[in-house]
């Protein structure tokens, strides 16, 4: 399996039998350039435009919005209704969370989540080998909220996302940093350009991998 990092809240998850984007963001909203993408699955979190930019990937899509239980191309792929704040929802309204099983392996992308998750959810969810999460505050959980839900998950690998770098709008200004997760994770940083991962290449402990958006 590969995981590319298209930017913000953007991946590309490229399995045995399908390749799927998630998020994919209007290029003037955000300010960053997207890539040229074809998938195959495409997920969408929660209808804004910094998430949900489906004319930025090509390809005969396949698209998933919202909670449910899904197969597609061999890809087991299960939806979780979240909320985009702390207050159910009614700030900024409803989030999904993904659960993704393909070649073994089981990752979640937690789309613009604004809370902390309960028992119940977590008990849902399971093991999570690949975890990503936002951790940028403002819109989504802060990096202390995001390290909180990260010792609830228990994942084998954290990718975050959703946060501030630099050539982003006005609107990600106050955005947290990749340095302020790391420091309430208590875990140094691993950079790559991407994730080449298979089922028994896993770490033991927790590792924090940040991608270059490349």
């Amino acid at each position: 399996m590969e995981i590319k990092y298209l930017g913000h809240s953007s991946f590309r998850i490229r399995g045995k039998d399908a390749v799927i984007v998630t998020d994919p963001f209007d290029q003037k909203m955000v300010g960053l350039t997207y890539p040229k993408t074809e998938a195959q699955v495409v997920t969408i979190s929660h209808e804004h435009a910094d998430h949900n930019a489906l004319e930025r990937v090509s390809g005969d899509l396949v698209v998933v919005r919202g909670p449910g239980e899904y197969e597609i191309r061999g890809v087991r792929i299960y939806g979780y209704r979240t909320f985009h704040d702390d207050k159910n929802g009614e700030e900024r309204g409803v989030n999904t969370i993904y659960l993704f099983v393909l070649d073994g392996i089981r990752i979640v992308h937690c789309g613009d989540l604004g809370h902390t998750l309960s028992d119940s959810l977590l008990d849902e969810i399971g093991d999570v080998d690949i975890l990503f999460i936002p951790i940028g505050g403002t819109y989504t959980i802060n990096a202390k909220q995001a390290a909180s839900v990260v010792k609830q998950i228990e994942p084998l690998i954290v990718i975050p996302m959703h946060y501030k770098v630099p050539g982003m709008t006005d609107s990600f200004s106050e955005l947290q940093t990749v340095d302020m997760f790391a420091k309430e994770l208590d875990k140094e940083v691993k950079t790559e350009d991407k994730l080449v991962i298979s089922r028994d290449k896993f770490p033991e402990d927790l590792e924090l991998v940040v991608l270059q958006n490349k």
